[in-house]
């Protein structure tokens, strides 16, 4: 298997961590043990965890305003599952690659595959981009793709997804996620029904598209780049969606795309519940959809969600195999240290949930005793699990501490060597 990193680099960062972080680590499994808990147990859920990288996330984005490049950016999707997989040599958490079309689109999908294979990296959820133009393209998405009014643009959209479903089955993809950008500035601009009967159409002829072992994810926004409606503005109609086209059908909960407040852990419940959720979207936000890294403003909101997808896990909920995926937005850092960072604060926080007392949260909500009841959901999310995800990555290979690992590699200045600068241009992601 390729390394992007050389591996000893990892292993002389780790020899001078290790003895601490053994100490650690036994120390925790002392405290977890009188708890009643296995520390190797939980260790072992977590090395087996795993989330994708979005293939975006390792170049810098932007805002509506600017973007400032970073130096040695991914020139093409051949540089970028480099750095995705020096993510996954570092942390051992991030086996997978999740594409975005037409961005990462390539003439030759069994080079893209066969780097993958060398890389140790898979393919994750396919994406389709219909919020907005490419060059060669006949119809503008400036009014919108699989709602448009207009019959020819609706199908210009239909058959990119349905593109991007035969590039996924040649990379050994087995899911599609559509999020649109369609909905209205102005009130009076389009109509409500019609237009979610046209996306309701089109999303029917995607559907049929799909082979039998896919499935599709639809994504709700509440707002952007549309600012006074959005044909997929909620869950709720994101359920409507997913059970109006059928059981290949699921909903994809982005961190960022609720309103500041929403209750988004019993959204995660509700779909879990009527075997809806598809999977996420990880990231945090402040204000709206900020895309920041994972677990950076909220991280115990991030442990609320996981503790019901740990419950529905603990329970053996029918239907329930959620997606794992970050979506973030790099402005100030280097895209591979947040990335990774991100990562970690996932695992951390399905550690956490891992520690949850259930027996006994159980009893205090049947009791209806509010206090231990958050209580006891605060002495898991109070743990200290740093050594338990540490020692989950030494094992593995990785790095006890994959930031200075890398830092330690001059990975970035080699690569800057190597990639042409990008120059400072005008706003947007990419």
């Amino acid at each position: 298997m390729t390394r992007m990193i050389n591996k000893d680099v990892i292993d002389a960062d780790n020899a001078g961590r290790i003895a601490d972080l053994k100490a650690d680590y036994d120390h925790l499994g002392t405290q977890l043990a009188r708890r009643g808990i296995d520390i190797g147990a939980i260790k072992a859920k977590v090395s087996a965890y795993g989330v994708a990288i979005p293939s975006w996330g390792v170049g810098t984005g932007g805002t509506r305003f600017a973007r400032f490049p970073g130096t040695g950016e991914p020139r093409n999707i051949f540089d970028k599952i480099e750095d995705c997989s020096v993510i996954q040599q570092l942390t051992k958490a991030t086996p997978t690659v999740s594409l975005h079309i037409p961005w990462d689109k390539v003439d030759d999908l069994k080079e893209l595959k066969e780097k993958g294979n060398a890389l140790g990296l898979g393919f994750d959820a396919m994406n389709s981009n219909t919020f907005s133009d490419a060059s060669d393209q006949a119809h503008s998405y400036k009014f919108g793709s699989l709602s448009h009014a207009d019959a020819a643009t609706r199908q210009q959209a239909v058959d990119h997804n349905l593109e991007c479903i035969e590039i996924g089955k040649a990379l050994g993809s087995k899911a599609l996620t559509v999020w649109i950008g369609d909905g209205s500035n102005f009130p009076g601009q389009s109509n409500f029904t019609k237009s979610f009967e046209r996306y309701l159409d089109a999303m029917k002829a995607i559907y049929k598209g799909l082979p039998d072992d896919w499935k599709i994810f639809s994504e709700h926004k509440m707002f952007e780049p549309a600012f006074y409606s959005t044909v997929v503005q909620d869950w709720g109609t994101n359920y409507l969606i997913a059970q109006e086209l059928g059981p290949k059908a699921h909903c994809l909960v982005d961190l960022g795309h609720h309103a500041p407040n929403v209750n988004i852990e019993m959204i995660v419940a509700r779909l879990i519940q009527f075997k809806k959720l598809g999977g996420f979207h990880f990231n945090d936000s402040k204000y709206g959809d900020d895309d920041l890294d994972t677990g950076s403003i909220d991280p115990y909101r991030l442990f609320l969600i996981f503790n019901e997808l740990v419950d529905a896990e603990a329970r053996k909920a029918e239907g329930f195999a959620p997606m794992h995926m970050l979506d973030q937005s790099h402005n100030v850092t280097d895209p591979i240290e947040s990335l990774m960072n991100s990562a970690t604060e996932v695992s951390r926080a399905y550690a956490q949930a891992l520690l949850v007392d259930r027996k006994a949260l159980e009893g205090y909500q049947d009791g209806n005793d509010a206090l231990m009841a958050t209580e006891t959901l605060k002495a898991a999310f109070r743990t200290h699990v740093e050594p338990i995800l540490a020692m989950s990555r030494f094992e593995a290979g990785g790095a006890i501490a994959p930031v200075a690992a890398y830092r330690a590699s001059g990975y970035r200045a080699k690569v800057s060597g190597e990639r042409p600068a990008a120059k400072s241009g005008g706003g947007g992601i990419v």
